[in-house]
């Protein structure tokens, strides 16, 4: 197991410079690795942001036209990444609730892989997760299927794609992948205990989705203290998981 402390990661040999994270939604890269991006941030890696939706689909209020709530999103997320140090966010306008691991998808998350050339993407596990369902809505499943074969072969394949060549994308490849979502092995903790009130920040922003913070700052500490523990981190720390995949 690597652990990660205030330094970096301890086993690290080349230290990376550009994390891509992909998601489905606006606000699930807060609540799966706001924290982690956060620490990295502070460390001077260059951490960037992929959502597939703008999380139109999203909300309680059914009076608001879905147009307006993507563009509120939009706005909510371009805050909650200031929060963590992540002002370099691309929106790929999928459909919010039917996403699939299409062709199309996986050549657009490829266009952004191949344009940021990220030494190391961050994505969501595409194994449901049957002890916490929640973490496995179908977007999450989706989005982590075709960023996974964005990834490997597509970025870094010139015949995948041909289009990205002819705007000029040359093949990239990603050293390593890191996975969220808790649903398979996870091998890499990080210790996030001088950074989770900044994950919480981050969640706030996202004023349209939640009312009861309250409740959530408890559920979000709680999750994160028992990562440490079970982690061996010791008492009172904070900690986010993740599965490390070889990638290059």
């Amino acid at each position: 197991m690597l652990v990660w402390h205030h330094r970096g990661l301890v086993t690290e040999e080349e230290p990376i410079r550009r994390v891509l994270v992909v998601v489905a939604h606006p606000d699930d890269c807060d609540f799966g690795c706001a924290a982690t991006t956060a620490l990295w941030t502070s460390q001077g890696i260059e951490v960037m942001y992929c959502i597939v939706t703008d999380g139109e689909a999203g909300g309680s209020d059914r009076s608001a036209p879905r147009a307006d709530v993507a563009r509120l999103r939009r706005q909510e997320q371009t805050a909650a990444g200031q929060a963590v140090g992540v002002s370099d966010i691309t929106f790929l306008g999928f459909p919010d609730g039917r996403v699939t691991p299409s062709i199309e998808l996986r050549r657009d998350i490829s266009r952004v892989i191949r344009t940021k050339q990220p030494q190391r993407v961050m994505v969501q596990s595409p194994l449901r997760n049957f002890t916490r369902i929640f973490a496995s809505h179908p977007d999450h499943l989706a989005a982590g299927e075709a960023a996974l074969c964005a990834v490997y072969p597509d970025a870094r394949n010139p015949f995948a794609h041909p289009e990205l060549l002819a705007e000029g994308l040359e093949p990239w490849t990603v050293a390593e992948t890191w996975i969220m979502g808790g649903a398979g092995q996870t091998d890499q903790v990080v210790d996030v205990t001088d950074t989770i009130d900044r994950k919480l920040e981050a969640l706030r922003c996202h004023r349209s989705q939640y009312d009861d913070w309250e409740s959530l700052e408890e559920r979000i500490r709680t999750w994160a203290s028992a990562n440490a523990a079970a982690s061996g981190l010791g008492e009172g720390r904070s900690a986010e998981v993740f599965q490390l995949v070889r990638t290059g």
